[in-house]
């Protein structure tokens, strides 16, 4: 479009083509693109989306370079200040942090303050954490939406202060229940009462979120991830009954939760039971479906088994899906002291086939996911 010019080319197409060409080819690519358009495209707007690749790449002194044109040219809306704010959090630099919100002659946003948030709590400051909420909640021009809650929720959490999180869960539900919300609102609310040990308001959202939404894998998904937490398996296999009798289409996101469940509680039986069910129903198991199984049957110490399900997920595999590296270790060893080469040249072709660890012999094999294993 912008070559053949169909439409006027704005600066805020150069900040838009300049993040694609930076994802897509890295910065040395967006900075050459950008130093070839036209002078007078190089406005704020172009100049914030150059600023945003500097961050991303976690380009510091490059970043406070072109934050400092922008403030030649005259800084008119939170996003730049954000941006480097954002950096710095990342960085764990807090002073920068507290200069920019100094600096800031505008009024700060939800962003802004998010950021902070984050920042205070990363530092394990609780003045800084309330002074930051009592400044977002006294300040008219700021809507704190479901996101901003979730930040000063987790933030507390972070904190150990379980009655300003309680606190600000409730706010969030009164956000919650607007129409214009998202189903991340509720996910989020289950899977935060479920860290605080709240079952009982556990179901109290599962019950509003019903009232309120149509839900769809996700938020079955959550409820049942929620409900693992007390280790409620009833509570789960009622919630995944629910599911089945929805009629949504029948993939395997929502039946991996108890699959998952199952194999880490050494119940291999009500794991395979459940697949063929899957199955038989037109669901097709994925990758991490058999890898939670490879898993479940090492702990039961059924390698043989391990070793046929590890094979369906490298079939089953998406791209850069790869075994948890215990599950490979182990399967490698085991095919190892049984000294049976031939199966052990199949299996290995098998990763290279599908790309996963392609090229690797048996010795690098292991030796590459154990170095992984100790730098993880």
């Amino acid at each position: 479009m912008s070559d053949k010019r169909f439409m006027p080319f704005s600066a805020k197409d150069v900040a838009l083509r300049t993040n694609l060409i930076f994802k897509l080819y890295g910065l040395e690519a967006a900075e050459d693109y950008f130093n070839s358009i036209p002078g007078n495209l190089k406005s704020f707007v172009a100049y914030v989306g150059l600023l945003n690749c500097y961050a991303h790449d976690k380009s510091v002194e490059k970043a406070e370079a072109t934050m400092q044109i922008l403030r030649n040219i005259g800084i008119r809306s939170p996003l730049a200040f954000n941006i480097m704010m954002n950096l710095y959090y990342i960085l764990g630099k807090w002073k920068n942090l507290d200069d920019l919100m100094q600096e800031m002659g505008i009024t700060a946003d939800c962003y802004t303050y998010s950021i902070r948030l984050s920042a205070y709590a990363a530092a394990s400051d609780i003045a800084g954490v309330d002074k930051i909420v009592n400044m977002m909640e006294s300040d008219p021009t700021v809507f704190i939406d479901c996101n901003t809650f979730s930040t000063i929720a987790q933030a507390y959490l972070r904190l150990g202060h379980l009655d300003k999180v309680l606190t600000a869960l409730g706010k969030m539900e009164g956000v919650a229940s607007s129409k214009k919300t998202r189903h991340f609102s509720f996910d989020f609310l289950l899977k935060m009462y479920a860290e605080i040990g709240r079952k009982i308001d556990v179901f109290r959202i599962w019950n509003m979120y019903k009232k309120e939404r149509k839900i769809y894998n996700r938020g079955y998904i959550s409820m049942m991830s929620s409900l693992s937490k007390f280790n409620d398996i009833e509570g789960m296999e009622k919630i995944f009954e629910e599911w089945e009798s929805s009629g949504l289409p029948y993939g395997f996101m929502v039946p991996n939760t108890l699959v998952n469940f199952y194999c880490r509680n050494g119940q291999i039986e009500k794991a395979e039971a459940l697949i063929n069910r899957g199955s038989q129903k037109g669901g097709k198991p994925l990758s991490t479906t058999w890898y939670y199984m490879a898993q479940g049957y090492i702990m039961n110490n059924q390698i043989s088994k391990a070793v046929e399900a590890l094979e369906k997920a490298v079939l089953a595999c998406r791209p850069n899906d790869r075994p948890s590296k215990e599950t490979l270790v182990t399967i490698l060893e085991y095919l190892e002291n049984r000294e049976d080469r031939v199966k052990e040249e199949e299996f290995l072709s098998l990763l290279k086939t599908e790309n996963v660890f392609p090229g690797a012999d048996r010795d690098r094999m292991l030796q590459i996911v154990k170095v992984e294993e100790i730098a993880a």
